[in-house]
């Protein structure tokens, strides 16, 4: 069965201090309004697990649906165009970039992006900052039903020659309408989620020697 299709909402942080204890967790961020919500609902199969709102900006706390196996899915705060006071905002931004930077537990950040308009400055903003811990990016270029396949094979080829510097950033296209790209993003994360168990197997085994 699909990774996804078993999550169930656990808990929401506004503070890094109530964060739930550590698994195996995988983080989705985005822009305000490059349809992560919608990308986490068709991925999970369900209709309003990740709030979709008119209002751009709407998700802000990070937000942990159990996935079983001892792993989490985490919502993220989308960034750009929020339409929030200051102090929120900057809150908000603290928040983000605390989790990011210093959660162990963290194995891989799903970063989306509307194919119409891929890597604005947040998105390159985001890839730099988090590219930092060493950990790998998966990119969906979201709303691809939105152009034709020629436009969508134009767009995905674009994104990967300005990324082909970075090898841990790996990217597909998506479409939460058409319900396509689905298992792409599944084996990803699948991947990262093995590679984390293998080294738990690993550590356990040095440890008996």
């Amino acid at each position: 069965m699909p990774i996804f299709q078993n999550a169930s909402f656990y808990t929401t942080v506004n503070h890094l201090k109530d964060l739930p204890p550590t698994r195996a967790e995988v983080a989705f961020v985005g822009r305000s309004n490059a349809g992560k919500s919608s990308a986490i609902n068709t991925l999970t199969n369900r209709t309003r697990l990740a709030y979709v709102s008119k209002t751009p900006g709407r998700t802000q706390h990070i937000n942990f649906f159990d996935l079983g196996s001892e792993r989490y899915l985490v919502d993220l705060p989308g960034y750009g165009f929020a339409q929030v006071p200051e102090a929120v905002r900057a809150h908000w931004v603290q928040l983000l970039g605390r989790y990011l930077q210093t959660r162990e537990s963290l194995v891989g950040l799903i970063q989306i992006m509307d194919i119409r308009h891929p890597l604005k400055e947040l998105d390159w903003k985001m890839l730099h900052f988090f590219i930092e811990t060493n950990r790998p990016v998966h990119i969906m270029l979201s709303k691809a039903d939105k152009l034709s396949r020629q436009e969508q094979a134009k767009a995905l080829k674009e994104v990967k020659e300005k990324l082909s510097a970075y090898p841990q950033i790996s990217i597909q296209l998506f479409s939460s309408l058409k319900k396509s790209g689905c298992e792409t993003v599944e084996q990803i994360v699948e991947k990262w989620f093995a590679q984390v168990d293998q080294d738990m197997d690993g550590a356990v085994d040095d440890t008996a020697i």
